[in-house]
């Protein structure tokens, strides 16, 4: 084992990563290696989920040390996540961002398709709450949607404009594609991500029954 396999071994934050993997799979949202996991290392640096590893079985060492102020965002240890820059945006759009999380549920990718505008609104769910700074049901929570890309800079281009109109709540949608959610410490970040798949299943359900958006 070389010195930087045993550090992340040893290392608090890849091990927590990887356990909340396994249970993230457990639920389905991440099948065929898809999706990514990230947890903030430092001020310009994090772990970034290996590409092509299977999200339920990683180990720390799957977990790439990237840091964003090298613009090709590589990883002398290994190919980091095709959609690290992504993760960099977010953490460079809010310093208080301990964890970015990134889902291919089937809900979500379904939902994500049958969304014609930029954002979705929810309201009426009790599980809004979950979300920090959301209060009572009766609020009303957007969910920014952007369409699916290969081109990943551009994609962090069009949050980073998103985001400097109105920094968004903790989660947005890729088309076709899948859900990110994040927090200010990983348990936030899950809690967040649980709540939002929550919300999108709901309305996915009430869509399917009502036939209405």
């Amino acid at each position: 084992m070389n010195n930087t396999a045993h550090v992340h071994q040893l290392n608090p934050n890849a091990i927590a990563l990887c356990s909340l993997g396994r249970w993230i799979a457990s639920r389905h949202w991440v099948p065929a290696t898809g999706g990514n996991f990230s947890i903030r290392q430092g001020e310009n640096s994090a772990l970034v989920t290996a590409s092509g590893k299977d999200k339920g079985e990683l180990s720390p060492q799957d977990l790439l040390p990237v840091s964003w102020q090298d613009e090709q965002l590589s990883s002398p240890h290994g190919t980091p996540s095709a959609e690290t820059a992504l993760h960099a945006e977010l953490y460079r759009l809010d310093p208080a961002i301990k964890a970015v999380l990134h889902t291919h549920s089937v809900h979500a990718t379904v939902f994500s398709r049958l969304v014609q505008a930029d954002s979705y609104l929810f309201s009426g769910y009790e599980m809004q709450k979950a979300i920090t700074g959301i209060k009572s049901h009766q609020q009303l929570l957007p969910l920014a949607v952007f369409d699916n890309t290969q081109d990943i800079p551009a994609l962090a281009k069009q949050l980073r404009q998103r985001w400097q109109q109105k920094p968004l709540p903790f989660a947005l949608l890729v088309r076709g594609h899948g859900l990110y959610a994040w927090g200010h410490s990983l348990e936030q970040a899950k809690r967040h991500l649980e709540g939002w798949e929550f919300l999108i299943h709901c309305e996915l359900e009430r869509i399917k029954l009502t036939g209405l958006p």
